[in-house]
């Protein structure tokens, strides 16, 4: 596995050596995965999709506090419609095939972005998920779905704005704590690491403002053949790394 770091901090989660507590990653290379055997993209899609119960199951297992898996971007409407199709498809099965697991152990499941996009019967599912697990507390999977880090920074200068409006703050008492509230990830822990699949070297509109700090590692490995021992090696680079938050 190959690396490029750019070190950084998430004010301040993870302490420094250890495990993260809040891991994401931007889950690349499905498609080329299933072109360089010959298979359709969706083929390469439901591999990704084993290669998330994967990764979640090690990480829970390593003490992550928090996962947060980049499964819909907002750009992806862009893609065929037959690809979107699949996509839904996966994601109903998904959520049907894996909930009451997921509920056992303890998992809660948040969403990051707007999911109301979907399809009725999708966004019923996933609100259904999200009502399901609320109570649980070992550990969170987050999916961002329809999520675009610049759409959340927008949703949270209108929240402000708003409240400005309303006369509930002096605009000049706005503060970063303030936006990090406002915005989808404010209940999770810090972002300590995130990873980006499939050799691509760009944020591609995840988590920007959450990435400020956070460790980054890409690696060349495809979703598809990411896995545990993916996962755990990309940990121990995080523990080998000094997190020194602009201190010195």
């Amino acid at each position: 596995m190959t690396s490029n770091a750019a070190s950084a901090v998430s004010q301040p989660g993870g302490g420094g050596a250890g495990v993260p507590r809040h891991v994401a990653i931007i889950m690349d290379g499905n498609g080329r995965w299933a072109k360089a055997r010959g298979l359709p993209r969706v083929a390469g899609h439901r591999q990704g999709a084993e290669a998330a119960r994967a990764v979640l199951r090690a990480a829970g297992e390593a003490g992550v506090e928090c996962l947060t898996l980049y499964a819909f971007s907002s750009e992806n409407w862009r893609r065929p419609e037959t690809e979107i199709n699949d996509l839904m498809g996966l994601l109903r099965l998904y959520i049907s095939a894996e909930l009451n697991a997921l509920h056992r152990e303890g998992i809660r499941i948040r969403i990051l972005g707007d999911h109301r996009a979907f399809p009725p019967d999708v966004a019923k599912l996933v609100d259904a998920a999200v009502a399901k697990t609320a109570g649980n507390s070992r550990m969170t999977l987050a999916i961002a779905l329809n999520y675009g880090s610049r759409a959340e920074l927008v949703h949270a200068a209108q929240k402000l704005a708003a409240r400005v409006s309303a006369g509930e703050i002096e605009p000049e008492r706005i503060d970063e704590a303030m936006l990090d509230a406002s915005l989808y990830t404010s209940d999770l822990p810090p972002l300590d690491l995130l990873i980006r699949t499939s050799g691509e070297r760009r944020l591609s509109n995840f988590l920007l403002w959450q990435s400020a700090y956070a460790e980054l590692l890409f690696v060349d490995t495809l979703w598809p053949d990411f896995g545990g021992d993916e996962l755990r090696a990309a940990l121990a680079d995080f523990a080998s790394r000094e997190r020194r938050y602009g201190g010195r």
